[in-house]
């Protein structure tokens, strides 16, 4: 009996897994035959009539491929269907032959042709200005302080900082450079090679701009009229000719969207899980990561490819795709673009840390614990053991309020007496010395070393006042009324003698564990519980005003009992730096753990912090900043360098009728699907859900790419310039081919494509030589380009104080 269960379990649970395969080969077979319908729809879409379309007539061709033709349209076969420039709307008859960029031979010529031209425009006389040049005083130094190994501090995340260091390798620097804004090249930094190096990642945007359109189902024509746009535009060229951060950041967001677009005709047209399938979706989280690492900015193309993914899975469970093929989709996207991306940003960092080994002026954004660990650092080379005598500088486990500290100042009401706070940055009057209970006497130079270990009562005397820590039951601090008083005061009342002693309660031994009993630098937390009240010191985040100088009230927690062990972080102190002449000083990386996660969060956190920080100055709006709202329509261009008659001037203005074109296309685009849409609903013939989800589909990287990269900016404070706006740009340029191509597939039928692409390729061309001068550098008075003034806000030969 139980054989024959077993059996017929088994039998059921083979039929089960043949259902479920059956199940997910049927949603794919569905898939497919609602392509090859949609194609209909499509069709109709890309050719309006005014009576209604004739249904497809299917046949063959000579050789036996599958043909069909709408009505008096010619036949569209697989074979010719990437060859006709002007039938791009056929999806359907694309779906095997599909897009396979460099595979086909005329693509390959054509992106050849594309990239020796940009190479050409991109490094033609790149090291004519010998001085450093705008932002390649910040950059170019951060990548020698990788050559070097010392640690700085900067808003953007590392990687194009490491890819301008690793050009500063190739090209022989060996770090030394400072980079000063201005200054004149020496003889042993091959600035030419750097910035050639650099330069690569913008020569790369061409090709790959030429690429997506072609998974985009733009025609060739098209295509090649997209990458002309990227090629002849001023100021993706002039800002790829220098040691910036801006090309990697444009070629990872070029290679986002390629990766995107070419993952998304895969799914589309595919099967999932395939070979290639995983290729792109693996190429994209790849990108993802790369472009999130080089800049903030990166995390605009995250919620891009993020958008497109829901509306790729919401379509898929509407379409009823089977739960355990839809859960696999789930996770399959989870792991290739969150998880992968996020471990390539994590690994940007570590190698940051670990290349950054020696103290530099960035260093104090982070905890002592990682500065520990940097050679040259004070903290990194102290005495470990605490002593009487040593002077200290006193930290707060609770992240953000610093050191203790005192100054002359007095509080204005309450005890009157000077002033207790905890101040974020390293200063003199952060200083204490740690001394035996009041009414012991010491000679601290002369006296054998004693150590401070728990339990002992102590003293913390303010180095630069020689006033004691103390605190009274009888005053209360002057913000948290719960709490009492600390100030510092020189006490010669004996009466009050015992108000300025501490009582050192270990709480944990970081490094030597628990039956240690003495304080060390860096490694033991310990509680400051005051001998007469039973009081704990205690710092929280509440500030100061105006008189306490915006900094951390300090104060002291009652406890009636005088015994209660808290180990809130708030109450919780160590000693960052310990300084006595009379202890050998020991390397403390070997005693302090470091956490990389740790490191990472804070890292970022100061990131942030000095991101928002940067706020706009009105006194270089005329030369340097510029607003949002006036990028599309190149109001206000950005002189790069100064504007003497003999020195070389430098100009970022892009190619004006690049700019304005996109500006409007990308303006009007949601428009344009609302007239799609009230075309659908007033039932016009030509005019079909099916074409506008293709529209759609083949445009929305696009149109989303710009917005998602330029609207944010509005909602920003920090300080805005206009090359924020190319990464926008170079999506609003490949809009504008795209809407040309579809102008002249849906409404002209295909004709006058190819002599429409040539003859706007050729006025770009011509205008961007119009502008060149700014673009590869003057070296003669401004005054002799006045006519290439177009607009009265360019201050092209005068300075202008516009906004």
């Amino acid at each position: 009996m139980d054989s024959r269960n077993l059996k017929q379990r088994g039998r059921n649970a083979n039929n089960e897994a043949q259902v479920l395969t059956f199940d997910e080969d049927d949603y794919y077979k569905e898939k497919e035959h609602a392509a090859a319908v949609a194609a209909v729809g499509s069709a109709r879409g890309a050719y309006p009539s005014s009576g209604a379309l004739e249904e497809p007539r299917f046949g063959t061709n000579n050789h036996g491929a599958a043909v069909k033709s709408y009505g008096a349209y010619p036949a569209l076969t697989v074979d010719n269907a990437n060859e006709d420039d002007s039938l791009t709307d056929f999806s359907a008859a694309r779906l095997d032959a599909g897009v396979s960029g460099l595979l086909r031979s005329r693509d390959f010529a054509i992106t050849l042709f594309l990239t020796l031209m940009s190479l050409f425009t991109r490094l033609y006389k790149i090291g004519r200005r010998p001085n450093v040049t705008w932002d390649e005083a910040h950059f170019g130094k951060f990548g020698a302080y990788y050559i070097n190994g010392t640690f700085y501090h900067d808003v953007h995340p590392p990687l194009a900082k490491m890819l301008v260091a690793l050009a500063e390798v190739v090209a022989g620097h060996n770090g030394s450079f400072r980079f000063n804004s201005g200054k004149k090249y020496p003889e042993y930094v091959d600035y030419t090679l750097m910035r050639a190096q650099v330069a690569l990642y913008g020569v790369a945007l061409v090709p790959l701009a030429y690429l997506t359109c072609r998974h985009l189902y733009i025609s060739r024509s098209m295509s090649t009229l997209a990458a002309c746009f990227v090629l002849f535009d001023n100021a993706l060229c002039v800002m790829s000719r220098f040691i910036l951060l801006d090309e990697p950041l444009l070629f990872f967001t070029a290679l986002t969207l390629w990766s995107a677009t070419g993952f998304q005709h895969v799914n589309k047209h595919g099967r999932a899980f395939t070979l290639r399938w995983w290729k792109w979706l693996l190429l994209t989280g790849f990108s993802l990561g790369c472009v999130m690492s080089s800049k903030w900015v990166g995390f605009f193309c995250v919620l891009m490819v993020g958008i497109a993914t829901v509306d790729d899975l919401f379509r898929k469970f509407c379409d009823r795709m089977p739960w355990r093929l839809y859960g696999k989709h789930w996770v399959t996207r989870a792991v290739s673009l969150i998880l992968v991306p996020l471990v390539i940003y994590i690994a940007c960092f570590w190698v940051h840390f670990h290349l950054l080994y020696r103290a530099g002026t960035g260093d104090h954004k982070l905890s002592a614990k990682f500065q520990a660990h940097l050679k040259g650092n004070k903290l990194n080379t102290q005495p470990y053991d605490i002593t009487y005598g040593a002077h200290i500088d006193l930290r707060a486990v609770f992240n953000g309020p610093g050191l203790l500290h005192s100054h002359a100042h007095r509080y204005p009401s309450g005890s009157r007496l000077q002033q207790v706070t905890c101040f974020p940055h390293r200063d003199t009057n952060n200083v204490w010395q740690l001394q035996k209970a009041r009414g012991i006497s010491a000679n601290y130079t002369l006296d054998p070393i004693e150590f401070v270990e728990n339990g002992d009562i102590i003293q913390i005397v303010h180095n630069k006042t020689g006033a004691a820590l103390r605190t009274s039951k009888r005053v209360l601090a002057p913000l948290t009324t719960v709490h009492f008083e600390v100030a510092a005061e020189n006490i010669t009342d004996t009466s009050e003698a015992g108000l300025s002693n501490w009582r050192v309660e270990i709480v944990e031994q970081q490094h030597s564990g628990y039956r240690d009993k003495r304080v060390h630098a860096m490694t033991t937390m310990f509680r400051l519980r005051h001998q007469e009240t039973g009081c704990l010191l205690r710092v929280g985040s509440r500030r100061l005003p105006e008189w306490g100088w915006k900094q951390s009230e300090v104060t002291c927690l009652p406890d009636k009992s005088g015994k209660k062990n808290i180990k809130s972080k708030d109450v919780l102190w160590y000693i960052e730096h310990n300084k006595n002449k009379r202890m050998p000083k020991n390397d403390l990386s070997k005693y302090v753990k470091s956490n990389f996660f740790v490191n990472l969060a804070q890292l970022n956190v100061e990131m942030a912090k000095t991101n928002n920080a940067l706020w706009p100055d009105v006194n270089k709006y005329s030369t340097l900043e510029s607003r949002p709202l006036s990028w599309p329509f190149l109001i206000y261009p950005m002189r790069m360098v100064g504007w003497g008659d003999k020195s070389i001037k430098m100009y970022e203005i892009g190619n004006p009728l690049l700019w304005w074109a996109s500006a409007i296309v990308c303006i009007f685009y949601p428009f344009r699907l609302l007239f799609w849409l009230g075309c659908i609903r007033r039932q016009r013939p030509g005019w079909t859900v099916n074409g506008l989800l293709e529209l759609w589909d083949n445009s929305k990287f696009l149109w989303g790419g710009w917005a998602l990269h330029y609207i944010p900016f509005f909602f920003m404070g920090r300080v805005t310039y206009i090359h924020h706006y190319l990464p926008a740009l170079y999506f609003g340029l490949l809009l504008l081919a795209f809407e040309i191509d579809r102008f002249f597939v849906r409404w002209r039928r295909g004709r006058f494509l190819v002599v429409a692409a040539w003859g706007i390729g050729f006025v770009v061309c011509v205008v961007f030589l119009y502008f060149a001068p700014f673009t590869y550098g003057w070296d003669k008075p401004a005054k002799l380009l006045a006519g290439r003034r177009w607009l009265s806000t360019w201050n092209i030969y005068e300075d202008l104080n516009a906004l």
